[in-house]
């Protein structure tokens, strides 16, 4: 499992490992291994055409103040030392980190500040390195750096950035204005929580961690799910298992006008290992014609019979009896699409079972009160604000999909997903799915992440880099499923 701490919690750990070392050795090893990447890097995209070398190469470090250059300072000494031309601009330069100064310079390193200097510098390099601001910058870049970072967008120079992006916003993974986009970004010790979330991580390209030795408390800011962490989530039949057993879940979705968003959702459940899908509501026949197997009823949720979870909401267009008769049952419950709408709030706080929601950003927006870019723009904090509120579980749906628990703790992120699975009905096959693996006992937090985790992958082998419906999402789910069991 992929774990981000917050900055204080990083900056805690630095400061109780410094106690420990030598002066300087800290940023020595972080140094040692972005100067690393930064050489891996020059042998595989560089402009020399002397592939795998850094001598001759042109290296050039935008420097800011505090740690964050001086790591970008080490590591341009050392690849000054293997023969690179490295050049600073020193964007602060009475706040320079001296002792890299200091390195950079006997490596045979030289300096700019002159703002004209500086562009023609950047426009020549092989590799940019962005040692601008550190974890702790917040608010913005300076002109003089949003300058420079205008020119880099100009070129297709490589961009390597120090710990994070400059310009992005560490702890909430928001980006106020312009801000560097990396093709590597080298972080230290952990994972921060912006290079995990949108909008900042599509800053950071290809992310590496570094490891100096941090010692990091168990509870993160995020979690991110990795392969075996997902393995070890999903049911699997034993040879006792009956269909109760291994989880039946109700659907109350769909309507006349839209019919589909109920055989789509009976998809994802039936594919994510439901013993049996109890279908309740007007699209009975489209179900039928689908998937026979599924238990069709008519009238109301509660004479549906046995289930173990139930989801609501996908294409039900104004049935808010459906989702309050739901919302009554004391069992887990996954609330989506129209449902939403339709959920009362004081009714989803005063549940005993566990509710799980799964908006995307206008739904949410919708439910927070706010403008859709408001929450695109601060994805974790609205998902926390989500679940707070309606003391609920709560799946933000999006490019890097969120799901936040009521009581607090770590934020699960998934970003298995793939942009083709922007398409009319992804979301209902993965409320189906999500909603079979409640049936089968996971609780809200794992079904969800679980739920994203499958359905993002099962869009990208659905769509293998062409356009892909929703359907083709659902029929992909088995081989999602076989890809992290094999």
């Amino acid at each position: 499992m992929r774990t981000a701490y917050s900055v204080e919690t990083v900056r805690a750990a630095e400061r109780e490992l410094m106690a420990r070392l030598p002066d300087g050795a800290l940023m020595q090893r972080a140094a040692a291994g972005l100067a690393a990447a930064c050489a891996e890097l020059l042998g595989r995209v560089g402009r020399t055409g002397r592939a795998g070398r850094v001598y001759g190469s042109r290296v050039v470090l935008l420097v800011g103040t505090g740690d964050n250059g001086g790591d970008a300072l080490y590591a341009g000494a050392r690849l000054a030392g293997r023969g690179a031309g490295v050049t600073a601009v020193l964007l602060a330069p009475d706040r320079t980190h001296p002792a890299g100064l200091a390195a950079l310079r006997r490596a045979g390193g030289r300096t700019v500040q002159d703002p004209a200097a500086a562009e023609q510098a950047v426009r020549r390099a092989d590799l940019i390195v962005d040692g601008i601001v550190g974890i702790g910058g917040k608010g913005g870049l300076r002109p003089d750096a949003e300058a420079l970072v205008d020119v880099i967008g100009e070129t297709r120079t490589p961009v390597v950035a120090v710990d994070l992006p400059s310009g992005i916003e560490a702890d909430t993974g928001e980006v106020r204005g312009t801000a560097v986009r990396a093709d590597l970004t080298v972080t230290f010790g952990t994972h921060k929580p912006g290079l995990l979330v949108d909008p900042a991580r599509e800053y950071a390209g290809s992310v590496r961690l570094v490891d100096i030795g941090l010692a990091l408390p168990g509870e993160a800011e995020l979690e991110a799910l990795q392969h075996a962490d997902v393995a070890a989530l999903l049911p699997v039949p034993g040879a006792a298992s009956d269909k109760y057993r291994r989880g039946v879940v109700g659907i109350a979705a769909g309507s006349s006008r839209y019919p589909g968003a109920a055989v789509l959702a009976v998809a994802g459940a039936l594919r994510g290992g439901a013993g049996a899908v109890r279908y309740v509501g007007p699209a009975g026949d489209a179900v039928l014609a689908r998937f026979p197997e599924t238990l069709v009823s008519t009238g109301s949720p509660e004479r549906a019979g046995r289930v173990q979870a139930w989801v609501v909401g996908p294409g039900a267009g104004d049935d808010a009896d459906a989702v309050a008769a739901v919302l009554k049952a004391e069992v887990p419950v996954l609330v989506d699409a129209d449902g939403l709408r339709l959920a009362d709030r004081a009714a989803v706080r005063a549940r005993r079972a566990p509710t799980l929601l799964t908006p995307h950003a206008g739904e949410a927006a919708a439910l927070l009160g706010v403008a859709r870019e408001e929450v695109e723009g601060a994805r974790l904090a609205s998902v926390r604000e989500l679940a707070e509120r309606y003391g609920a579980t709560v799946l933000l749906k999006g490019s890097t999909t969120l799901v936040a628990s009521p009581g607090g703790g770590p934020v699960r992120v998934n970003s298995t997903g793939t942009g083709w699975l922007a398409t009319a009905g992804s979301g209902d096959v993965l409320s189906g799915l999500t909603g079979s693996l409640l049936a089968a006992g996971l609780d809200t937090l794992d079904a969800g992440s679980v739920g994203a985790y499958l359905h993002g992958l099962a869009g990208r082998f659905a769509a293998n880099g062409a356009p892909v419906g929703a359907h083709h999402v659902a029929e992909a789910i088995h081989k999602a499923w076989r890809n992290i069991t094999p």
